[in-house]
């Protein structure tokens, strides 16, 4: 692994030496990892759908169609990166809230995400193969699930990986320590990827914690920790592949720190002028991952123009043919409050449930 030495790469750059395979110029300074053109093609073009679909949602949200909405744009890389060095036939995906992209890997469809941030039961309806979960809005909160889920894995021999992604918001969180303790511990098959923007909402990091880097903490629970540059998607890819190597392969997790820019607000109900510093965008801009990535496959040969044109075309197809679905989803019937909460309903729920229809029908 080759790494380039950048410091202050983000707002929460301390100096910490950054895996890095591509510049913010899309030039080589690092180890290429061996990836097809076609599937590099298909990398660039989900980042792009991901930056659409952030107008889109936003856009919906602000017309009341869609509840609180976290934008992923400036994180395309981390999020891209890491699910195409996992394998989502096998391994599992336990998310937190702004892993869009990631969900759309493992098989979620568009509409069902519009659903979920809808609030819509039907939202809640996940693939058949069962190794994508709920998403977490509770930060942090998913983390033990993930590492409950693992060790569940290797108890039963079973193959696959797990994979959780988070906020640096959440690694300040309780259960992310707890959870790093018992994945050490136990040596079970996880890679946990932190997405650190720098901001756990208005907080910078520097008032988070007075550690340097995420990355460096894992050396306390037992296992490595990598930081990488996580605007750089072949960076981001790198990294995550030699940690789901190393876990399928039984030597436990791995925390990997991707450093990166979060280019819009950390939620519809944001406002980042009023936090951020002076010249943030100007920055952010500079390191956009997408135009990184871009530039690299048109040294390549595999990018031109016309594919920019053609993958603008297909992504707004895409958003209007999921955006028809959603809409055309019937409303949640006022049963579906107090449906799917146990397996098996005790009998305050069932009483409940009865309440329920009653006062239904008295009202119908």
């Amino acid at each position: 692994m080759t790494v380039a030495e950048k410091t202050d790469l983000t707002a929460a750059g301390t100096g910490v030496t950054l895996l890095q395979v591509l510049d913010p110029d899309g030039t080589i300074v690092g180890h290429v990892p061996d990836i097809e053109p076609e599937r590099m093609r298909a990398m660039l073009r989900l980042m792009q759908l991901g930056r659409r679909i952030d107008q889109k949602a936003i856009s919906l949200q602000r017309r009341g169609k869609l509840g609180t909405y976290p934008p992923m744009s400036g994180q395309e890389a981390a999020s891209v990166g890491t699910a195409f060095a996992m394998d989502p036939d096998v391994d599992h995906f336990v998310p937190q809230y702004r892993e869009q992209l990631t969900m759309l890997h493992w098989g979620l469809p568009l509409s069902g995400y519009l659903l979920q941030r809808n609030g819509h039961p039907a939202g809640s309806e996940l693939p058949a193969h069962g190794r994508l979960w709920p998403q977490q809005v509770a930060l942090g909160a998913h983390l033990p699930h993930a590492v409950g889920l693992a060790w569940g894995l290797a108890l039963q021999r079973k193959p696959g990986v797990v994979l959780a992604q988070f906020g640096d918001g959440a690694s300040n969180e309780g259960d992310f320590h707890e959870a790093c303790n018992i994945a050490g511990a136990q040596r079970v098959p996880l890679v946990m990827v932190c997405q650190n923007n720098g901001w756990a909402i208005s907080i910078p990091w520097e008032q988070q914690s007075a550690a340097q880097s995420v990355a460096l903490r894992a050396v306390g629970y037992g296992f490595p920790g990598v930081a990488v540059d996580g605007n750089d998607v072949l960076a981001v890819y790198t990294a995550v592949r030699d940690a789901r190597e190393r876990a399928a392969e039984g030597e436990g997790p791995t925390l990997i720190e991707a450093r990166c820019h979060r280019l819009l607000a950390h939620s519809t109900a944001d406002d980042p002028k009023r936090y951020r510093p002076e010249g943030f965008e100007d920055t952010a801009a500079a390191v956009d991952p997408i135009r990184r990535f871009r530039a690299y496959l048109v040294t390549l040969g595999i990018w031109t123009e016309d594919d920019d044109d053609a993958a603008i075309a297909d992504d707004d197809r895409k958003i209007e043919e999921a955006v028809k679905a959603f809409d055309a989803t019937p409303p949640p019937r006022p049963e579906q409050l107090l449906e799917n909460l146990y397996a098996t309903p005790d009998s305050r729920l069932r009483r409940q449930q009865e309440q329920l229809r009653a006062l239904l029908e008295e009202n119908s």
